[in-house]
């Protein structure tokens, strides 16, 4: 685990692009290193989160919406492109361009917020205990303590919801909303098949293929990631080609600290 944690650390340690164009500020970032088949979408919106917060410092990401027109390469760095459309003292708004040699592979519009006082409430959640470590679970491209009671790859079909609790080592604060973001985009489809008989997220490019077309995230209150986070997700509907998928972050405490939403396409093999 510690080879994986310490690639994905340096994957968010993005570098300055000076060969990006004069109108964008631009940023290079590394590949994590994995067998997965392709770029994994939560690398992209991990180092999406990272560009927007270099580029306004005195500010944090509120909303994040993401597209994926096209598969990323493994072998080349991501160049990241921010246009800065405007920077006031209490909001920002950015578009950010993710480049390989093939073209545009992702892109993102970000808002930002500088914090501020204000009402503090919300819904009430029914947060459960987090399970023991008897409840560990493998993901493969997580590379922190992830549990569930839940198995993701039963090909029972049970009802789409999934909760997954996480903690990561100890980390920057600063580094939490990323790696909160990395984490999103990799068990809502495997939720979304839940409902099934005879099909798991296992059978991924066997039974179906699938690839996330848009991600979503908004962040409500600072968090951090090395105290335990509840994904609690579901699935409501899988329909023409393409299946939608939620979710909210949680506290132990219940505290809501933010919110996702992921579409992707999901096609069956007759």
């Amino acid at each position: 685990m510690t080879d994986l944690w310490n690639d994905l650390l340096t994957c968010l340690e993005l570098r300055p692009d000076p060969s990006a164009p004069e109108s964008v500020t631009g940023f290079e970032g590394s590949n994590q290193h994995l067998s997965y088949h392709r770029l994994f979408g939560g690398q992209l919106l991990a180092q999406f989160v990272r560009a927007a917060a270099l580029t306004c410092p005195d500010k944090t990401v509120k909303s994040l919406h993401a597209q994926f027109p096209r598969e990323g390469l493994t072998d080349e760095p991501v160049r990241y492109e921010v246009t800065r459309h405007r920077e006031g003292g209490t909001f920002a708004t950015l578009t950010i361009v993710a480049r390989q040699t093939p073209g545009v592979i992702a892109t993102a519009s970000v808002s930002l917020h500088a914090e501020e006082a204000g009402l503090d409430q919300q819904s009430d959640f029914k947060v459960p205990s987090v399970p023991g470590a008897e409840h560990d679970v493998d993901l493969g491209l997580i590379p922190w303590t992830t549990r569930s009671i839940t198995d993701l790859e039963s090909p029972k079909a049970e009802p789409p919801e999934y909760d997954l609790w996480m903690r990561t080592p100890e980390v920057a604060p600063e580094l939490a909303p990323a790696l909160t973001a990395y984490a999103t985009d990799l068990t809502l489809i495997g939720t979304a098949v839940r409902r099934l008989d005879g099909i798991s997220q296992r059978d991924s490019r066997t039974a179906f293929t699938s690839a996330v077309t848009s991600h979503s995230l908004w962040f409500h209150r600072p968090l951090r990631t090395d105290d335990w986070l509840l994904l609690h997700q579901h699935s409501p509907i899988l329909a023409h080609g393409r299946c939608f998928g939620r979710g909210d972050v949680l506290t132990e405490d219940g505290s809501l600290v933010a919110s996702y939403a992921q579409e992707a396409l999901l096609r069956f093999r007759s």
